[in-house]
C-alpha cells in the first residue's frame, strides 16, 4: 500500500506540502486515509484498498490534466487569488469570503517582515492558502536597480501586475480589472503577431508597463 500511495503521488505531480490547495489537500487526506484503513483494519481485503486508492489517483489526475488545459476549471477547484489589502484599505468583503480576520492579516504581513500597515501596498491570499503582500515603493529594500532607476528620469512606481493571459487562456475578470477592453487586447496581439494560444503569459501593471511570453520558437 505504501508502494502503492507513493507512486500515485508521483503520478499526480510534485507539489510543495505549504502550496496544496483545499483540493488538493482534501485529497490527500482521502488518499491517506484509505491507505491506513486498508493496512490496519482486517476486515478490509487488500484488493478493495488498492482499487479506491486506484479510483481516487484516477480522478485526482483527470482534474489535474483539465486544471492545466482550462482555466475555468483550475479556478472552480483551486479558487482564484484574493486581494485583500488595497488602495489603503481592507477589502471586508474579500475578507468575509476567505473568513480571515484584521487580525489574522496583521499576523501574516508580520511573518513577511511588514511590522507597519502603513508601509503595506497590497496583501493577496492565494490559492495555496499563503498571503502574498507587496510593500508600498517608498518601504522596499533598496537594491543596485533601485540605485540605478533612482538617477533616470521619469521613473515609474513597481505595481501589482493583471494577468491577462495564463497558458493560452484569457481571463476576462483581469482583463476587467486592468480596465482594458478586447479590442485593446486585440490589437497588442496583432502588433505582435501573436494569438491568444501562442502566450505562455500577457501581464500589464498599473502603468501600462506590457510583458509578453509567448511559445513560438525563436
Amino acid at each position: 500500500m505504501f508502494l502503492i500511495l507513493f507512486l500515485v503521488v508521483k503520478l499526480l505531480g510534485k507539489k510543495q506540502i505549504k502550496n496544496l490547495t483545499l483540493y488538493d489537500y482534501v485529497l490527500s487526506i482521502t488518499m491517506g486515509s484509505i491507505t491506513a484503513d486498508t493496512i490496519i483494519s482486517l476486515d478490509t481485503p487488500l484488493y478493495d484498498g488498492i482499487l479506491a486508492l486506484l479510483v481516487f489517483a484516477i480522478v485526482g489526475y483527470i482534474v489535474s490534466v483539465l486544471s492545466f488545459h482550462s482555466h475555468n476549471v483550475e479556478e472552480l477547484v483551486d479558487g482564484e487569488p484574493l486581494i485583500l489589502f488595497e488602495n489603503d484599505n481592507f477589502n471586508y468583503k474579500n475578507l468575509e469570503t476567505a473568513k480571515l480576520s484584521v487580525s489574522k492579516i496583521l499576523e501574516n504581513i508580520r511573518v513577511k517582515g511588514c511590522f507597519d500597515i502603513n508601509e503595506l501596498d497590497t496583501a493577496i491570499l492565494e490559492p495555496s492558502g499563503d498571503i502574498s503582500i507587496l510593500l508600498k515603493e517608498k518601504s522596499r529594500p533598496i537594491t543596485s536597480n533601485d540605485l540605478k532607476n533612482s538617477i533616470q528620469k521619469n521613473n515609474k512606481m513597481k505595481t501589482l501586475n493583471y494577468n491577462l493571459i495564463v497558458d493560452g487562456v484569457l481571463n476576462k475578470n483581469e482583463l476587467k480589472k486592468a480596465k482594458k477592453s478586447i479590442s485593446w487586447l486585440n490589437k497588442i496581439l496583432k502588433e505582435s503577431d501573436l494569438n491568444i494560444e501562442d502566450i505562455t503569459l500577457f501581464s500589464i501593471d498599473r502603468n501600462d508597463n506590457v510583458t509578453i511570453f509567448d511559445k513560438k520558437v525563436k
